[in-house]
């Protein structure tokens, strides 16, 4: 067993950054993140493993930095909440347009505007149908506890690295400020710069001895080689779709109804279904770990099966419950319930929106 600690949500993300072997971590404070930035600071990671912690003068900053460390091939990641990841938008889009991997993490908040403190999940259309400008997808993680704020941060570099994609981590307020026992993974090497040179041989490390200078970039002035990238971009996240989705079944093998959740929902959800269960309705939970690649297949599948209906729970004004749709093609019932603005439901909510709209519907 690795060492056992009590964490923040935020702290646990923050210590996965310097145990995952990160080089840099670059960002700025804003509520309810601002944890991630001040762990990291007084944790002093420079001393344990060399990794360099900066805060920037803004947001729009702190995404450009990781350009020009992701495009070394070093692991760099960033953190905000909801106003921050609007301002890194263009940098993500260039991120994704040139290739360079990198962590991006979202502790979501109640918008629109500057809105409040509190946790929302009405991030998720900006996470999943790009959010920038352009062709490009993020293959997207949204963890549910403290212990997998810490867990999703390698499985997110590994998958950066693995597919040269910007990848993001989408929390919310609740997870990244409640407190839970987590069980720390050991400490991973960072690589020396000559293990990154030859390791990636797309890293911009300078003009080698004999070869030919590496460029990055993801400006193509001649529309038809831009196409192309295009496609190729195209390729990538049709492998990315078919390879990484991930979920959760929980007591879904006799269900009748499905609660679809992620994140902080999930939770509430999970407590939802005890309840419902308890009244005699056979009700399961899938809950999504990956917002994108989305879990149509499996949906799908459900919904081949012949169950009675969906209700997408989410604290927004309904978005994940499009992409639920989109997969059952109006072939059974599909709900969605929500609070908006940082407002967080109860499970009594969640199993009277189920009677409601999808029982008695």
């Amino acid at each position: 067993m690795g060492e056992l600690k009590l964490m923040k949500g935020n702290e646990a993300l923050a210590e996965a950054a310097i145990r995952a072997g990160a080089d840099g971590y670059f960002g700025y404070p804003i509520t309810p993140q601002s944890e991630v930035i001040e762990y990291l600071m007084a944790e002093k990671p420079y001393e344990r493993t060399g990794m360099v912690v900066l805060q920037a003068e803004s947001e729009v900053a702190s995404i450009n930095m990781l350009y020009g460390g992701g495009g070394t091939g070093k692991k760099v990641m960033t953190s905000s909440s909801s106003p921050g990841i609007s301002l890194m938008q263009e940098g993500i889009s260039y991120l994704a347009g040139a290739e360079i991997p990198c962590v991006v993490a979202n502790v979501v908040r109640g918008g629109p505007g500057l809105g409040d403190i509190q946790p929302a999940q009405s991030d998720y259309f900006q996470s999943v149908k790009g959010g920038g400008h352009g062709d490009y997808r993020l293959p997207t993680l949204a963890p549910s506890s403290v212990q997998e704020m810490s867990d999703f941060v390698p499985i997110a570099f590994d998958l950066a690295f693995k597919y040269r994609t910007p990848v993001l981590i989408v929390s919310d307020g609740l997870i990244g400020q409640m407190m839970e026992k987590v069980e720390l993974f050991d400490q991973m090497p960072r690589l020396t710069d000559e293990e990154v040179f030859e390791k990636y041989p797309w890293a911009t490390n300078g003009k080698p001895k004999g070869g030919e200078r590496r460029i990055i970039t993801s400006l193509d002035l001649d529309p038809h080689k831009l196409e192309k990238h295009n496609h190729k971009l195209q390729a990538k996240y049709k492998e990315i779709t078919d390879n990484e989705v991930r979920y959760e079944l929980i007591d879904a093998d006799d269900a009748e109804y499905l609660f679809v959740a992620y994140g902080s929902s999930a939770r509430i959800a999970q407590k939802s279904l005890k309840l419902a269960r308890e009244k005699g309705i056979k009700v399961g939970l899938l809950r999504i770990i990956t917002l994108w690649p989305f879990a149509s297949e499996i949906i799908n599948e459900f919904t081949e099966k012949g169950i009675k209906g969906f209700l997408s729970v989410e604290m927004s004004a309904g978005q994940m419950v499009e992409d639920i749709k989109l997969a059952v093609n109006g072939r059974t019932k599909v709900e969605h319930f929500g609070r908006l603005g940082g407002v967080i439901h109860s499970p009594e909510e969640v199993v009277e929106a189920l009677e409601q709209k999808i029982i008695g519907g």
